[in-house]
C-alpha cells in the first residue's frame, strides 16, 4: 500500500460511473440519505460501456424497457435505442437525481485492503490524469465496474496480419478517423457487435461481409414496441413504462424457459422467423443455424430485421468459413476461398475481468476469488463490507444491478437500525458445492470463468438468473441470511 495518508472518508465507495454506478448513487441518496457517498471513475466521462464504445451502430441488445431504470422510465419510442441515446440517458439520470456531483473522475481503483478491527476498508486509486496515487477509506465497498477490461477487447492471433494493405480495426478501439464509404468491409465474427456493425456500415461501405466461424442465433425484434405505441395513446408514460417492462420480463423468461426445456420447438421457431426474413433459396442452415442450443448462448438482437434486409438487398452478405490467413488483399479460408477488403474489423469478443482487476485483501490475506463463492450472486463468502454489482446473462444487465443495489441499501439501513459495523456473507452449510458463476458456452465466457469466482449449489450462494425469484429474495426477503453481522 503507498505511504500516502488516506485523504478523505465515506460510508460508502461506488467504483465505476457507468449504468450500474449510476444506479448505486442514485438508490444511495434515495434510501440512504444520511450516508456519504464518493463514485470513482477510471476514465473521464459518465457512461462505462456507453461512453467507451463508438462504433457504427453501437447499441443495446436488451429492450430499453427493462435496460432503463426502474424508477426512471426510458423516454424515447426505441425499444433497441442507440449508444448515444443511452448514453445521455444515464448522464441525464446522474444529472436529475444529484449523483453527478458525488463523481470522481479519473479514479482508478487498483487495491483494497480490509481491516476487521477498524471495520473499514482502505482503498488505493490510481490518478489516471496525473498518475499520483491518493487513499481513500470507507465501511462499505461497492462495486459496478462490469465485467470486461475496458483498456482492450480480445484480438486473437491471425496469420498474416502484418500482410494485409488496408486498416485492421477492433470495435473496442474505433478510430475517429475510419473512412469505410465505398469500399469492402470484412467483419470477423458473428455476436451482437458483428451484427450491430454489418447492417450499419452497409450503408456507405461499397459492400459488408460477416466472415463467421460458427453461426449465432440472431432473433427480430420492432424497433418501437407495438404494445407501448398503443397504450401511449391513452395512458402516461410512468403507468405505460412497468406495463411493458413486465411484458418484456415475461417475453425474455418465456423464451429462456422454452430454450432450456424444448430446446428443438426454440430452434424451430428462430429458423422459421430468420427464413421469413431471407430471401427464397438462402443457405439458412449453414449461416443462422448454430450448434448449440438457444440461449447456451446470448441471442442477438437486430431491430426490425435490419441485417437481414441489408442482406436481402445486396449490400451484405455471410460466409460460414475458417481463417487460413491474412493476406496482401484481404483474407484467405480454409476452404480455399478468397475475400477482398479494404477493412477488416476484428469483432471477436471482450476480455473478461472480475470486480474490475481490484487487489482485494482481508486482514492481510489476498482474496483469491476463484476460490470463494458468491451470496446471492453480489458478495463474496468471507470478505466482509463489500458488494458488486454484475447483471443477468439471460435478461437485461440492469434489472439484476437494480435489485442488488436495492439490497446493498437495505443491508447498510439493517446494520444502522442495529448499530453492527460489519457484515460477513459465511457459509456454514457443508453440502453448498461450488459450480461455475455463469452458465453459458460463449467464448469470451469459456475464455475467462477460471478467473472468477463461483456460485453455489444452494441459496442464498445459487445465482438462478430469474427476475421475480430475485425480487422476492433481494428486495423482499430476510437481509441477514447467511451473513455475520458484528459491531466491530
Amino acid at each position: 500500500m503507498s505511504a500516502s495518508a488516506p485523504t478523505e472518508h465515506f460510508d460508502v465507495l461506488v467504483v465505476g460511473a457507468g449504468i450500474s454506478g449510476v444506479a448505486a448513487g442514485c438508490h444511495l441518496k434515495d434510501k440512504c440519505p444520511g450516508k456519504a457517498f464518493a463514485i470513482l471513475e477510471a476514465r473521464g466521462a459518465v457512461g462505462g460501456t456507453w461512453d467507451l464504445f463508438r462504433y457504427p451502430g453501437v447499441r443495446s441488445d436488451s429492450d430499453m424497457y427493462t435496460l432503463g431504470y426502474r424508477f426512471r422510465p426510458w423516454p424515447d419510442a426505441k425499444t433497441i435505442a442507440d449508444g448515444s441515446s443511452i448514453l445521455e440517458y444515464v448522464r441525464s439520470t446522474a444529472r436529475e437525481h444529484g449523483v453527478d456531483g458525488a463523481i470522481r473522475f479519473h479514479h482508478r481503483v487498483v487495491r483494497a485492503q480490509w481491516s476487521s478491527a477498524d471495520a473499514r476498508w482502505t482503498v488505493e486509486v490510481e490518478r489516471t490524469d496525473t498518475g499520483e496515487t491518493v487513499v481513500f477509506t470507507c465501511g462499505f465497498l461497492f462495486g459496478c465496474t462490469g465485467y470486461y477490461r475496458y483498456d482492450e477487447g480480445y484480438k486473437p492471433r491471425f496469420e498474416g496480419t502484418e500482410r494485409f494493405g488496408g486498416r485492421i480495426v477492433h470495435p473496442q478501439e474505433w478510430p475517429e478517423d475510419l473512412d469505410y464509404a465505398g469500399r469492402r468491409v470484412v467483419v470477423i465474427g458473428s455476436g451482437a457487435t458483428a451484427v450491430t456493425l454489418v447492417p450499419a456500415m452497409a450503408r456507405e461501405a461499397a459492400h459488408v461481409t460477416m466472415l463467421q466461424r460458427s453461426p449465432s442465433y440472431v432473433v427480430s425484434l420492432p424497433g418501437e414496441d407495438p404494445l407501448a405505441r398503443t397504450l401511449h395513446r391513452f395512458l402516461p408514460r410512468r403507468l405505460v413504462y412497468p406495463i411493458v417492462r413486465w411484458k418484456n420480463v415475461a417475453m425474455t423468461m418465456a423464451s429462456f424457459e422454452l430454450s432450456r426445456r424444448r430446446p428443438r420447438v426454440a430452434k424451430a421457431l428462430i429458423r422459421k422467423a430468420v427464413q421469413r426474413r431471407l430471401p427464397r433459396g438462402y443457405d439458412v442452415d449453414t449461416h443462422f443455424r448454430p450448434r448449440y442450443d438457444p440461449w447456451d448462448q446470448r441471442l442477438c438482437l437486430v431491430p426490425d430485421g435490419d441485417l437481414f434486409e441489408a442482406i436481402s438487398a445486396g449490400r451484405a452478405s455471410v460466409v460460414t468459413d475458417r481463417i487460413e490467413t491474412f493476406t496482401e488483399k484481404g483474407l484467405r479460408l480454409a476452404s480455399g476461398a478468397e475475400l477482398e477488403a479494404d477493412v477488416i474489423v476484428t469483432a471477436t469478443g471482450l476480455n473478461l475481468l472480475p470486480v474490475g482487476g481490484i487487489a482485494l485483501t482481508v486482514d492481510g490475506r489476498d482474496v483469491e476469488l476463484p476460490e470463494k463463492i458468491t451470496y446471492k450472486g453480489m458478495m463474496l463468502e468471507g470478505v466482509p463490507n463489500m458488494a458488486f454489482a454484475v447483471g443477468y446473462t439471460n435478461a437485461s444487465w440492469t434489472l439484476k444491478c437494480e435489485l442488488t443495489c436495492e439490497y446493498v441499501c437495505r443491508l447498510l439501513n439493517h446494520m444502522d437500525a442495529h448499530g453492527q459495523r460489519i457484515c460477513l456473507p459465511r457459509n456454514r452449510d457443508p453440502s453448498v458445492v461450488p459450480e461455475p458463476l455463469i452458465d453459458f458456452s460463449s467464448g469470451y465466457v469459456v475464455r475467462s470463468i477460471a478467473k472468477f469466482p463461483k456460485q453455489g449449489s444452494r441459496i442464498p450462494w445459487r445465482l438462478y438468473q430469474n427476475y421475480p425469484r430475485d425480487i422476492l429474495m433481494l428486495r423482499h426477503g430476510p437481509v441477514g441470511d447467511g451473513v455475520e453481522f458484528s459491531a466491530a
